[in-house]
């Protein structure tokens, strides 16, 4: 015996229309609570917020991604390491921005904002 699936009547839209439209919203949070997990799990996620990087260092592994968040509502950010070993720069980050950075290299990095020079973020690569 199947369970029926009873919708009300909606005017001017038909229910594979509404069927349709609540697969693809199940399916959207379903993705996005597995991304924010991932990243969540790992421990990997730094906030920029009131001028600092939180936490404001951290260990990983080497290939690993950190996922840096501008939380900052009004301020612009610029990620960028410079060493021998490895460079990169994110460019301006508006708020609410997500920057993922991969370490390649094991070694101690410093990621800095290039308009607060009094951020700084520490992060060791084993």
């Amino acid at each position: 015996m199947h369970a029926a699936l009873h919708l009300p009547a909606l005017p001017g839209l038909s229910r594979r229309l509404v069927l349709t439209l609540g697969a693809a919203l199940a399916a959207g949070c379903l993705t996005g609570a597995l991304l924010v997990t991932g990243v969540q799990a790992t421990g990997h996620l730094v906030s920029q917020k009131g001028r600092a990087f939180q936490p404001g260092s951290l260990t990983i592994q080497r290939g690993e991604t950190v996922v840096i968040v501008n939380d900052d509502s009004d301020l612009l950010h610029h990620l960028y390491v410079e060493s021998e070993a490895f460079s990169y720069d994110s460019g301006d980050q508006v708020p609410g921005s997500r920057t993922a950075v991969t370490f390649p290299q094991t070694g101690m990095f410093q990621v800095l904002c290039g308009i607060h020079p009094k951020m700084k973020l520490n992060v060791r690569v084993n």
